[in-house]
């Protein structure tokens, strides 16, 4: 991020600078209001640290410029002699933060990060916005990311055929909505789709489902009936968890595929079918095959085409499409019209959605439900998605932290010396220096001051090897 420092005290201006650069900030300077419009007007800025008394102008009247002509723009002001007042008029005109002078590396440190990533935040926020304005997918299928469009592809040639297609995937990754993709895209889109759910019901209901019986044949047969795979005539069959067939029905389901018949439960002829089936599962049939719990020979019939429909968490750039999706399917159903607060959507990408699209879904519409008002913020999700945050922003803390030096920037003993860069190092030195000084020796109250351990203030004054009588 390119970060400009406006202030007109050059010892203050290039400590900043050198802490800035060590964050990985590409760092401008500017010593005046005029001096800092000229590199605005040259080069793109993402934050700004600026003094609020400066030549040519104050701090306050560049801040309302800039926040009119550069609104994205993340401003940090700093002063050492305005009033609690002058602090609260910048908040309110727009900065996103401010120092009091003197203020030390570590609160500098801070801040700057702070700074950087909400400019992060917002500019992710606004291209999830602009996401969230863009178009659907092949069919009823939503997303635009890299995994979904080569799904497109494969997807548009297997539609023009009749081959089985065997469809693989996590629960909740929309394996149904992909088969009625490819029947609705397909030459039989005029004809039946019918679902079987494999592990929903006995298996007596599945066959009964799906080969029909004759009247009698069962204790509840009172009249004859047709089964699925015979009435969606030229149509296609999905069977959803086909792993969970039991094997003297994948015996009899791949009979009926082979010779293309079908015969009823307690029937005695067989009747002719022509039907496309689509398969799909969440397990892995290969090693089920393995281990003898799924026919081969059927698992062959079956797997003619294999597409692995990607998990949620591989497709995130399609998360604000769905979203959008989903707000929009409740407000034709119940008029109301939602929208996410930026910490919310930041989550939404964040989060790696176990349960995929399902558990999109379902967080929504709880979010939906909960939120007090038309914007759903982060404390309307449910408990696992903030628990997330929550680490997460732990876990960027524990990164975050390091010992930094207690010396203070802007204190009437930084150095003064026109133009000259000090180390940090140095400014450490004569931090401690200065401190012992005019604590008159009271080294105790001098390493509690500046945030040290005494014996890590002992352990220095060894090193710059400086005596009691050097102080």
């Amino acid at each position: 991020m390119h970060l400009l420092i406006v202030d007109d005290d050059a010892p203050v201006r290039h400590a900043c600078a050198e802490i800035a650069t060590s964050l990985g900030f590409v760092v401008l300077i500017a010593d005046s209001v005029p001096s800092a419009r000229a590199v605005l007007e040259r080069s793109p800025i993402d934050l700004i640290l600026l003094d609020l008394k400066l030549p040519g102008g104050g701090g306050l009247t560049l801040l309302e410029e800039v926040r009119s002509k550069a609104p994205d723009t993340v401003v940090v002001v700093m002063t050492a002699f305005a009033t609690v007042n002058s602090a609260v008029e910048a908040m309110r005109i727009g900065a996103g933060d401010y120092l009091t002078k003197p203020f030390s590396l570590e609160e500098l440190s801070t801040v700057l990060e702070r700074a950087a990533h909400r400019r992060a935040f917002d500019a992710e926020s606004r291209s999830l916005r602009e996401r969230l304005r863009s178009g659907r997918g092949m069919g009823n299928l939503i997303g635009s990311s890299p995994a979904m469009e080569k799904l497109y592809r494969i997807l548009s040639k297997v539609a023009s055929t009749t081959h089985p297609v065997l469809l693989v995937g996590e629960p909740g990754t929309g394996k149904e909505l992909v088969a009625r993709t490819i029947h609705g895209n397909g030459p039989s889109a005029d004809k039946p789709f019918i679902t079987v759910d494999c592990a929903s019901v006995v298996p007596s209901q599945i066959e009964a489902e799906l080969f029909g019986y004759v009247k009698g044949a069962l204790p509840t047969a009172t009249r004859n009936k047709t089964g699925l795979l015979a009435a969606a005539e030229g149509g296609t069959v999905f069977l959803d968890e086909i792993a969970d067939l039991p094997l003297e029905l994948q015996t009899r389901l791949l009979r009926a595929l082979q010779d293309r018949e079908v015969r009823p439960i307690g029937g005695t002829s067989s009747s002719p079918i022509n039907v496309r089936i689509l398969a799909a599962t969440n397990r892995d049939l290969s090693g089920m095959v393995e281990t003898g719990r799924f026919r081969k020979d059927l698992y062959f019939r079956l797997n003619v085409v294999n597409l692995l429909i990607p998990p949620l968490r591989d497709r995130k750039p399609d998360i604000p499409l769905l979203a959008a999706h989903v707000l929009d399917r409740i407000r034709r159903d119940n008029g109301l019209a939602y929208t996410f607060a930026d910490d919310a959507l930041h989550l939404l990408m964040e989060y790696d959605w176990p349960g995929n699209i399902r558990e999109l879904e379902h967080a929504i519409e709880r979010a939906c439900a909960l939120s007090s008002g038309p914007v759903l913020h982060l404390g309307d999700f449910p408990t696992q998605l903030q628990d997330h945050r929550n680490h997460q922003h732990r876990a960027h803390e524990e990164v975050s932290e390091a010992p930094v030096p207690a010396a203070r920037i802007g204190s009437p003993h930084t150095p003064t010396e026109p133009h000259v860069v000090l180390s940090i190092a140095e400014l450490e030195k004569q931090a401690i220096i200065n401190t012992i000084r005019e604590l008159k020796g009271d080294k105790l109250m001098a390493a509690r001051l500046l945030g040290i351990g005494k014996t890590t203030l002992y352990r220095k004054l060894k090193e710059y090897g400086l005596s009691d009588e050097m102080l």
